[in-house]
């Protein structure tokens, strides 16, 4: 008697399986026709900084406030773990260098995919549902151009900024902490995050966030031109997009933080 459950499995797996492939294979192609959209003219300014303010400023109370609660709740669990060792003088050392180097950029990554990446999929795919991609086409008017690459290079450029403010209020956040419950000093806590916090241990997180721009605006923007199906098909996208860009972030994240610890000792 023909086992019908795994052959179904098999069937199930083989599809899954290739499905991946063909979706890997058209974001690569997707992602080299954006590189060559953004390395080539014209360039739409106008519509670049529309996405800048659209991105950024409607993101930035969120990472904001993310960055600052983040800061304030590591630094309450950390407080009472150095307090076991007499260390607790290291508080604005432990938090300053967890939020610079990987709690500030792949949180502030996260929240930007899912507020920005999943507004970008839903522009993009209510676009194409409703046939105004074909319309600029008619126009002659490259959607590449105006569509992915002024939002791709919107999301690297605003990533990093946000990322600093948000590494910024996470460390006052820790100093508050480090203020009231742990009995520091402020100005002690402060000249001692100056003193051991180095540029040298800022800028591999900041440099992370441009790849994350990258991935979150391609991803968001894939996503978008790939819908169908009209309302439901864009509610589809929004929500895929927001799953792989956060799943992204939090991949390229090994990997960048494995190059740039090579790379830079």
């Amino acid at each position: 008697m023909r086992d019908l459950g795994g052959e179904n499995f098999t069937r199930s797996l083989g599809r899954s399986l290739i499905e991946s492939l063909r979706s890997t294979g058209a974001f690569v192609l997707f992602t080299a026709q954006a590189v060559i959209a953004l390395l080539t003219h014209p360039f739409f300014l106008s519509e670049f900084i529309r996405q800048v303010y659209a991105i950024g400023m409607r993101s930035l109370f969120l990472t904001s406030t993310v960055g600052f609660c983040v800061g304030l709740v590591f630094a309450m669990q950390t407080v009472n773990i150095l307090k076991r060792f007499g260390a607790v003088n290291y508080l604005a050392v432990v938090v300053g260098l967890a939020i610079v180097t990987e709690l500030g950029p792949v949180l502030t990554g996260i929240m930007v995919a899912a507020r920005a990446g999943a507004g970008i999929s839903a522009e993009v795919g209510s676009m194409k549902v409703t046939r105004q991609i074909d319309a600029l086409k008619v126009t002659a008017i490259d959607p590449m151009k105006f569509l992915v690459a002024t939002r791709v290079l919107a999301c690297v450029a605003v990533l990093p900024i946000l990322t600093a403010v948000a590494d910024v209020l996470g460390i006052i956040g820790g100093w508050i902490v480090g203020a009231s419950i742990g009995n520091i000093a402020p100005a002690e806590y402060l000249n001692t995050t100056y003193r051991y916090i180095r540029v040298v241990d800022v800028y591999p997180g900041l440099l992370k966030t441009l790849f994350f721009g990258l991935v979150i605006g391609l991803l968001a923007c894939f996503q978008g031109f790939r819908t169908s199906g009209g309302t439901e098909g864009v509610g589809v996208s929004t929500t895929l997009t927001v799953q792989r860009a956060a799943l992204a972030v939090a991949i390229c994240d090994v990997f960048l933080t494995r190059m740039l610890g090579l790379v830079l000792g």
